[in-house]
């Protein structure tokens, strides 16, 4: 298990961090709301300790865009809000548990297997479209049994077309669900996106351009379910 410690007391985080570890789960600490962000953005956790009152952007709005996210990732507030109310508040954010301080070490571990086990029994089904097997709980892409390792946007733009099993997906819907809120709607990155993702997957082209529509998963005839050759005209194009 990997979990991210957002705690901006640098001498509880590492003691949480040393503790953890005797139980054999490995931690990363971020000091402050930029530099969890950040981590997040590049790593993959299982779970996410939010200290509330951290310096910006705060442990809430972390929580926000976890949930925000889609990723389903659990989330536990470990903070000395205490109240009743305080507590209420953090759940409603999307917390899935809620630990104040001071705490023992000992419980913090229980209650982070505890969550990792619910986690792995919901975890979402592994998909598999036209060659493709992915799975989002691993955050694993097979293409024809061989491992393609993608970027986690890549990952979560393929994740988005092949649920769509072969349907055509906008640029804005892609934009919706696998940038956060703050991304410009004019931005070129879904189409940077889509083309690094095409490079990564390998010939043949498996992800199709639907001019002025959208993008699809289509995979050349012969190659499996939800192919079919009729818009592999344009699985080669640009954008």
């Amino acid at each position: 298990m990997r979990v991210l410690i957002v705690e901006d007391e640098p001498y509880l985080a590492e003691a949480v961090r040393d503790g953890l570890r005797l139980e054999a789960i490995a931690a990363d600490i971020a000091g402050d709301g930029a530099t969890a962000l950040e981590l997040l953005s590049v790593n993959t956790y299982d779970i996410a300790v939010l200290d509330r009152d951290v310096p910006a952007p705060s442990g809430d709005e972390i929580a926000a865009r976890i949930v925000a996210s889609g990723s389903g990732m659990p989330i536990l507030m470990l903070t000395a809000a205490d109240r009743l109310d305080d507590k209420a508040s953090g759940f409603e954010l999307g917390a899935d548990d809620y630990l104040t301080k001071p705490f023992e070490l000992k419980e913090l571990a229980l209650r982070l297997r505890a969550l990792d086990r619910r986690r792995a029994h919901s975890r979402p089904p592994v998909r598999e479209l036209a060659g493709l097997r992915v799975d989002p709980f691993r955050r694993e892409v097979y293409r024809d049994g061989r491992y393609v390792a993608l970027t986690r946007k890549q990952f979560a733009v393929l994740e988005v077309l092949v649920a769509a099993q072969g349907g055509v997906v906008s640029a804005e819907a892609l934009l919706e669900r696998a940038w956060d809120e703050n991304a410009d709607p004019f931005t070129n990155a879904v189409r940077i996106t889509v083309s690094a993702l095409r490079k990564r997957l390998g010939e043949p082209w498996i992800i199709a351009t639907v001019p002025g529509v959208g993008y699809r998963i289509d995979a050349p005839p012969g190659t499996g379910p939800g192919g079919g050759g009729h818009g592999g005209a344009h699985a080669g194009g640009r954008g």
